[in-house]
């Protein structure tokens, strides 16, 4: 073999070598990243004192499980007239719980709202949704004047009109309904209430870099007090109290967290957000939110961006701040306060 054909020969090789060592290279470089081998990814973390001036693990329900005590789930919020309509019956004998169940409909909803019937307590003298084994002496029909599906109509409110009356008729009672023009006028005014001061902020971080895997976001958010919810692709920030919408939500690519192997799936953006009117103004939700999607974004090689993908300011984040302040005094004029049940059950 002459010189030429050795170098040509040593020249192909070392090309090869080359070709082959870029590929490498680049599919480590386009690899997701994985999360850390002492990875907590999917276990509720363990929280260190110093970690609670976090803004993300302030006031998180870890701290009740962690002593072992479970926060109190909430009473079911009862029929209010700020938001609902709401026609007394009254009855002649004292009826008992298991003959108001037993006349209850089989669906709890008139069209799009939520239906609803209490009694009222002989013992406490408080409203609540009939309990077998006690008695009542009065009753009430609610129906939801609006949520974000929109108000109450007229059909809906001739629904309800019967529904009532057929719960009525069983237990012997009379109700009296309010004048149907008057009540859908007003729920078409609270739902242009609602409308006008309804805010759900969401901010998307996207990778500048190398994707992540599944288990990557997982361990990084769960450093921020996130855990892994029931739909798979999200996360949350719990509330305090056990049944509590959560503070915060992180979502992603649903298929990429179901697939086969998920550490192959490769995440370009994950989405925080944060439903405003149903957690409490004193969570300082915006903040928990905007400090997470700094840190994950920081910590994750990410930039922060709106919807569209256009990058957040500093600027930006606080004029959304200052906008915010101005929907929770609203919302608090209207005795709607963010987090309340009534703002709950309205912003549903």
């Amino acid at each position: 073999m002459s010189s030429l054909q050795n170098s040509l020969a040593i020249i192909g090789i070392v090309t090869l070598v080359g070709v082959v060592l870029y590929n490498l290279w680049t599919a480590r470089q386009n690899a997701p990243r994985q999360a850390a081998p002492d990875s907590t990814a999917g276990v509720d973390p363990v929280l260190d004192p110093a970690d609670l001036g976090r803004p993300g693990l302030k006031e998180s329900a870890y701290l009740d499980d962690e002593i072992g005590i479970l926060p109190t789930p909430e009473k079911k919020p009862p029929l209010d007239a700020l938001i609902d309509v709401i026609a007394a019956i009254e009855v002649d004998v004292q009826v008992s719980g298991d003959a108001a169940l037993a006349a209850l409909p089989t669906t709890r909803r008139v069209g799009t709202k939520p239906f609803a019937v209490e009694g009222l307590n002989d013992n406490t003298g408080e409203w609540e949704t009939p309990v077998a084994g006690r008695r009542y002496h009065a009753f009430q029909a609610g129906v939801q004047l609006a949520n974000r599906i929109g108000p109450l109509n007229e059909i809906e409110f001739s629904e309800y009109v019967i529904k009532a009356q057929n719960f009525a008729d069983s237990i012997g009672g009379a109700p009296e309904f309010p004048d149907m023009l008057e009540e859908v006028a007003r729920a078409r005014e609270l739902d242009q209430f609602a409308s006008a001061h309804d805010a759900q902020l969401s901010f998307t971080v996207c990778a500048t870099s190398a994707a992540w895997s599944p288990g990557y976001i997982h361990q990084n958010a769960a450093r921020w007090g996130f855990v892994a919810g029931v739909i798979p692709g999200r996360m949350v920030l719990a509330a305090a109290v056990q049944g509590l919408p959560p503070i915060l939500s992180l979502s992603f690519d649903t298929q990429a967290a179901m697939a086969d192997d998920p550490a192959l799936s490769a995440i370009k953006e994950f989405t925080l957000s944060l439903d405003v009117p149903q957690v409490p103004r004193e969570e300082q939700a915006f903040a928990r939110l905007r400090e997470a999607a700094r840190i994950l974004g920081k910590e994750m090689d990410g930039v922060i961006t709106d919807g569209a993908g256009h990058a957040l300011t500093e600027a930006d984040l606080n004029a959304i701040a200052v906008d915010l302040e101005l929907l929770y005094d609203a919302l608090d004029s209207r005795e709607l306060s963010a987090g309340s049940p009534q703002a709950r059950r309205l912003f549903s």
